[in-house]
């Protein structure tokens, strides 16, 4: 079987984006996780399938897999790549769309600067809702956001837990880039605290509109960028009291705009490229 696909990235997370509107797409986990193989496949964070609605009211569906295989509930870089793949390949011609996921509709919008803006929602808080076992633990309270103790190899690391259609951990530190993402990213993902393990997010503070951020991405690892992780950790940043909307968020990959005031959504602002197109034959994968 040969597939189409084209090769996109948001800030550096990259991307396998497949047409599965003009063609029947229906893969195994391992075929998933060989497509997004670096050395014997075509290599991404995450693949991202493009299908008809099945809902009334939205245009699309998205759906996400990461590279482990598995599917799941959102993907703030690719939603970007979604839509300004939709146009580019004609699936359709509005510049705003509305798309369901596993997590709910969300609504990227494709700006006249070519940059891609996506209302992600509002983030969710409640513990359960996360989901998040926090029933043993004795949170802190800084300003309106409420951290928790997670013990992570013989110390503690205070985090801020939420949903933005996905979960997230997200600390404090000093220096984003002497923070131990590798070391901690794998703990926190894979911690008994988080029952559908859950995204790592390190933020450093710059100044009140500015942060660093580096994520360990469950099922990916560490990626150049994260979308909903930009979004958690811009939240929890305001909700402590340290940064103002909108917020810049510099990952490695490239930089996104946060923008959320209490009680609304979180819209995010960012690039969307296309690398190039391509077929492969499913067949030759390993």
């Amino acid at each position: 079987m040969k597939l189409r696909f084209t090769k996109m990235h948001g800030a550096g997370n990259d991307f396998v984006v497949i047409d599965g509107v003009r063609q029947r797409i229906d893969l195994a986990p391992g075929q998933w996780r060989a497509l997004a193989d670096r050395h014997f496949g075509v290599g991404a964070d995450q693949l991202l399938l493009v299908e008809a609605a099945s809902q009334p009211g939205v245009d699309f569906r998205y759906r996400i897999f990461n590279a482990d295989g598995g599917e799941v509930e959102q993907c703030g870089n690719g939603a970007r790549c979604f839509v300004r793949f939709v146009v580019d390949q004609g699936l359709t011609a509005s510049r705003s769309i509305r798309v369901e996921t596993l997590s709910g509709v969300i609504e990227p919008r494709l700006e006249d600067d070519g940059r891609v803006t996506v209302d992600m929602g509002a983030p969710v808080f409640e513990p359960r809702l996360v989901p998040f076992r926090s029933h043993t633990m004795k949170p802190s309270q800084v300003g309106d956001e409420t951290l928790w103790p997670l013990p992570v190899h013989d110390r503690t690391c205070w985090v801020a837990a939420l949903s933005m259609g996905n979960p997230h951990a997200v600390q404090l530190v000093e220096d984003v880039d002497a923070a131990p993402v590798a070391e901690d990213g794998p703990a926190i993902e894979h911690h008994p605290a988080f029952p559908n393990r859950v995204n790592a997010g390190f933020m450093q503070v710059l100044s009140s509109h500015r942060i660093r951020l580096r994520v360990w991405e469950r099922g990916a690892g560490e990626t150049l960028a994260c979308g909903t992780g930009a979004c958690a950790a811009a939240v929890s940043g305001i909700r402590r009291g340290l940064l103002s909307s909108p917020v810049d968020v510099e990952m490695r990959g490239g930089a996104l705009t946060i923008a959320w005031e209490a009680g609304g959504t979180v819209r995010m602002t960012g690039p969307a490229v296309r690398v190039f197109e391509g077929e492969i034959d499913l067949t030759d994968l390993q």
